[in-house]
């Protein structure tokens, strides 16, 4: 008996230092002990649609596992509030726009842009085609123009073109109209809108609000900046992950497309083809390497902050170095 219990005593022993020698859990790591994946949650503004191409990739090919972390995808909808969530710490990452980072700033949140899916702003003024134009400020010469004027870049395109030579109506987010009225013009992605009006025999033409100036990164991967500074190894994790995700998305969007179809049934796999098909140069420009994939500039976001300042969007300065992701983080 009382060998039992002097070998039950030696074991219990062993056990505990067992457990001292442990690596114990540092604050902000987010893992349950040595070896565990970092469970982060990724709050879209939209539905899975091939904008999150990327995501989907990194996720589905095993990307984020490499990175160690475990990531959930939460879609979004219409007025996603995705700084929001990710200021009240409701979500670790969330994809919002650059000038919404900017204004989160000016109203004293610490969101921090750090990874952008679009070097060229993706939205757009479609026309039909037969209407002749050559270049954007000839949409503002008349007809019809729906755009939802509370919007960064149509307070940009009015103060530019001015909006008193068109018939200003309400965008209603559909078609209909645009394909049933020749000298109806509309605000668009690219990669949606447009595929959309072709697939029904209209044949539009676009016109990007970056070739008229304002081009925001868009599509933009945002954290807290205490999460940043707290959290530096995860945060390269997830943007090493989501490069080579947006890398082999761009090379064959199928398999993400594939998922993402099943979580998104009003869109088929033909539009998802079309949209990926779409967006490519505008998240690799031409020239530009792939491994700079996601980057962003200073002197894009000091042009972002001095646009938004003259259109009265921002109350307040902006340190533009502050609104994204610095070289020493």
């Amino acid at each position: 008996m009382m060998r039992l219990l002097s070998l039950m005593v030696l074991v219990l022993s062993l056990v505990m230092m067992g457990c001292d020698d442990q690596p114990q859990p540092q604050a902000g790591d987010g893992a349950a002990g040595a070896g565990a994946a970092a469970k982060v949650r990724i709050a879209l503004n939209w539905v899975p649609e091939p904008e999150f191409g990327g995501i989907y990739a990194a996720k589905e090919r095993g990307d984020f596992a490499r990175e160690n972390l475990e990531v959930e995808i939460l879609p979004g909808g219409a007025g996603a509030p995705t700084w929001q969530m990710v200021g009240a710490g409701q979500v670790d990452f969330g994809i919002a726009s650059a000038d919404e980072v900017a204004i989160a700033r000016a109203r004293g949140a610490d969101i921090v842009a750090l990874f952008t899916t679009y070097q060229t702003c993706p939205q757009g003024i479609m026309v039909h085609q037969d209407r002749g134009l050559t270049s954007i400020d000839q949409v503002f010469q008349g007809g019809t123009l729906a755009i939802e004027k509370g919007l960064a870049y149509a307070s940009y395109l009015e103060k530019k073109y001015g909006f008193d030579k068109v018939k200003l109506v309400p965008y209603d987010g559909g078609i209909a109209t645009f394909l049933a009225d020749k000298q109806y013009a509309q605000q668009c992605f690219i990669f949606s809108e447009p595929i959309a009006a072709r697939r029904q025999g209209a044949s539009p033409q676009v016109f990007l609000v970056a070739d008229a100036g304002y081009n925001p990164y868009t599509a933009v991967l945002i954290a807290r900046g205490d999460y940043v500074r707290a959290n530096p190894e995860r945060v390269e994790g997830v943007i090493r992950a989501l490069r080579a995700g947006w890398q082999a998305y761009l090379e064959d969007p199928e398999p993400a497309n594939k998922v993402m179809g099943q979580l998104n049934r009003t869109m088929d796999a033909q539009t998802f083809t079309e949209a990926a098909k779409a967006q490519e140069p505008l998240v690799l420009p031409e020239g530009m390497p792939a491994e700079k994939i996601g980057t962003m500039t200073l002197d894009r976001w000091q042009e972002l902050i001095k646009q938004l300042r003259e259109l009265g969007v921002l109350d307040k300065d902006v340190d533009p170095a502050a609104c994204f992701r610095p070289t020493n983080w």
